[in-house]
């Protein structure tokens, strides 16, 4: 049976140098630069009085997800089913469903979960008056009532009630259930992070806000409360922390950091800076052609939605990637930066969340050392 790469790895761990050993193409945690972005998101959360849930479909590790809890989260939120799984499996409080859940095997799921994580531990989203029957019908089995948050469209439109009055609808069909229990407002808008100029992106966050202040107002007016308004992302966090709007934030991103991310919070003065502290290591396995050297990693280890990836170490300022199959990557080089055969060449990935769920491990390193190997807990988990 083949031999994964991360065991491969493992005799590494604890030894002087191994960051330059490794073998690759190998998914690499900066730990220093990841905690301190744990901290600073944190830190920040606290100082303006919101929560934190932080999204675990940028890492789907279970080890991450603990390291922000004791760090001040009140819980996580998770895009799939699968990954609210994992991180209910793993004794993390406060898991949030972002997604809707709607399928026959997947309310089983839903409900299962909600049984061994208990009261008030899992939270689900709806957007459908159907989707709420068929929830408080499953829902009976429980011992206690299923916390439920209804979802506005405030994004891409990929989900979510599309007027405040749907809202208002919804939240007063779970509040009349005693299957269910009302528990607050989740609006993301995923739209507005990777917007570039701050301020059109700080505009568009201000109207989003003003809409959800707007349904929270009308929603105390019918003697419904949301106790939870749950949205935000890395790119507009500093901006929806503010007073008139969301309890809590649902930044993912800032923990690794990405080409676009970095891009996009460039000019964010007011808020903690942010570390890229995810990388991609590669090796060069070929420098016969003049004009560039090929790496060991393709498709198969970059998400290709957004760019391409930042030579960040082992690289001259000036070498430039370019997808160069599956399994390899065109680095083009000045002749005075050329990288040897064999020389390790570390990247910024493009778009960290799927990035992350092509590969298997992390190999967690401080400078120059492997410190622990983590599995990526919820890869592929639907």
């Amino acid at each position: 049976m083949p031999t994964p790469m991360h065991a491969v790895n493992a005799p590494l761990v604890g030894v002087p140098g191994s960051r330059h050993l490794l073998d690759t193409p190998t998914l690499l945690i900066d730990l220093p630069a990841m905690t301190r972005n744990i901290e600073r998101m944190a830190a920040f959360a606290k100082s303006c009085g919101v929560g934190l849930r932080p999204h675990v479909k940028t890492h789907k590790s279970a080890e991450i997800a603990r390291r922000q809890i004791a760090a001040g989260a009140v819980g996580v939120s998770c895009a799939t089913v699968g990954e609210a799984e994992v991180m209910v499996g793993a004794g993390i409080p406060g898991v949030l469903l972002t997604s809707p859940a709607v399928t026959p095997s997947k309310i089983a799921r839903v409900i299962s979960m909600a049984a061994q994580a208990g009261p008030g531990a899992l939270m689900v989203t709806i957007d459908d008056p159907r989707h709420a029957v068929e929830l408080a019908r499953a829902a009976a089995a429980l011992p206690h009532p299923l916390d439920v948050l209804v979802d506005y469209g405030a994004g891409y439109g990929r989900a979510g009630a599309a007027t405040p009055a749907e809202v208002l609808e919804l939240a007063s069909g779970v509040a009349a259930d005693p299957r269910l229990r009302l528990r607050g407002l989740q609006a993301y808008a995923g739209n507005l992070q990777h917007i570039l100029e701050r301020d059109r992106r700080a505009a568009a966050a201000a109207e989003l806000r003003r809409t959800v202040a707007g349904i929270v107002e009308a929603a105390d007016r019918q003697g419904l409360r949301f106790e939870i308004v749950t949205g935000a992302g890395t790119g507009t966090h500093d901006l929806d922390a503010q007073a008139n709007g969301f309890t809590e934030l649902q930044a993912g991103s800032y923990v690794f950091m990405d080409a676009e991310y970095a891009q996009v919070l460039a000019g964010n003065a007011p808020a903690p800076g942010f570390e890229v502290s995810l990388f991609v290591q590669t090796s060069v396995v070929s420098t016969r052609a003049a004009g560039w050297v090929t790496v060991d990693g393709g498709t198969k280890c970059f998400a290709t939605d957004s760019g391409v990836p930042l030579a960040a170490r082992g690289a001259g300022p000036d070498s430039r990637y370019a997808f160069f199959g599956d399994e390899h990557g065109k680095l083009v080089v000045p002749s005075e930066d050329r990288p040897e055969l064999g020389a390790r060449i570390e990247f910024v990935t493009p778009h960290c969340d799927p990035t992350v769920n092509l590969h298997d491990a992390y190999h967690v390193v401080d400078g120059d050392t492997l410190l622990a190997i983590w599995p990526v807990d919820a890869r592929g988990r639907r």
